[in-house]
């Protein structure tokens, strides 16, 4: 049987609902998601193996202006994404101008000459009028080869950009195994899952200073995981607010982040989780790259 593959990025602004768009497309969730922006820091792949075609789906950090190493290495990653690939998504929200950074990546996606489709995401949020002059302002570009409107949030529309990238399949070996939903080490997936429940449980500035490292990672013979995981961030005061009241808000954090990892294991999870201190690690190169933030 002749298997046909293709690598296609999903590139936009921040927070414009990238990860939400390629748990959809794969099925599973493999990439976290939160209503703050810059959630995602790693480029990740997530993997649709359907009979004879395979998917491979990179999920990148939002567009933005980068203010510490850790923002240059987020938008180094998105520029090295849409390069060497057989298709780019570009996500939008649905309003009617085209925005300074979907311009920047309009302009590099030209450069590259990658074959382009824009995917109109949260279209369940408005009305049918104000969807199609937002199709018209994009359409002026003249970068893209289909337009296709979606919610990821419901799923509208997806299989609809599904079947478009079919087109963009080339004849190739499989590049993983066809049960692979993510190229992601467990342990790193683990340590995504406890930093998206930071993010949903804190506010303002506190989570964008937050890294987990999952420095225990066992499995008993009965297929029960042993797990700790250690939680940095910058200042002394949020080491507090992350604990919280008698330890209240790391009981909640690691009880939400336990659900979701067990669910994705399959298995019982044993989790322990530390809070730990390193200010400023957002703006050391080492501490970016041992925190694995690597090019």
């Amino acid at each position: 049987m002749n298997t046909r593959t293709a690598i296609i990025t999903i590139a936009g602004r921040p927070n414009v609902g990238k990860s939400t768009l390629t748990n959809h497309l794969v099925g599973e969730k493999i990439a976290i998601v939160s209503n703050k922006p810059q959630t995602t820091r790693n480029r990740i792949c997530g993997i649709l193996t359907r009979e004879n075609t395979q998917f491979v789906f990179v999920d990148t950090p939002g567009f933005h202006k980068p203010r510490t190493k850790l923002g240059d290495y987020m938008v180094n990653t998105v520029k090295e994404s849409i390069s060497d690939v057989d298709l780019t998504i570009l996500v939008v929200e649905p309003i009617p101008s085209v925005g300074q950074q979907e311009q920047v990546l309009i302009e590099q996606l030209k450069a590259h000459h990658c074959p382009t489709i824009l995917a109109i995401n949260k279209i369940d949020t408005v009305e049918k009028d104000k969807l199609l002059e937002v199709i018209a302002v994009y359409s002026e570009t003249g970068l893209f080869d289909a337009i296709i409107p979606i919610s990821a949030r419901t799923g509208d529309g997806v299989d609809d950009l599904l079947a478009e990238c079919d087109k963009y399949t080339v004849e190739s070996h499989f590049l993983f195994p066809s049960d692979c939903t993510t190229d992601q080490p467990e342990r790193q997936v683990m340590a995504e899952i406890i930093r998206e429940k930071i993010l949903w449980n804190l506010e303002k500035e506190i989570p964008h200073g937050t890294a987990v490292e999952i420095t225990t990672f066992t499995e008993r013979d009965d297929g029960i995981i042993d797990m700790d995981a250690t939680i940095y961030c910058e200042k002394a005061s949020h080491k507090g607010i992350i604990i919280g009241k008698n330890g209240e808000m790391l009981k909640k954090i690691s009880s939400m982040a336990r659900a979701d990892c067990e669910k994705f294991m399959g298995t019982k999870i044993y989790l322990t989780t530390w809070v730990k201190v390193k200010e400023n690690w957002r703006d050391s190169d080492f501490m970016v790259r041992n925190f694995g933030y690597r090019e």
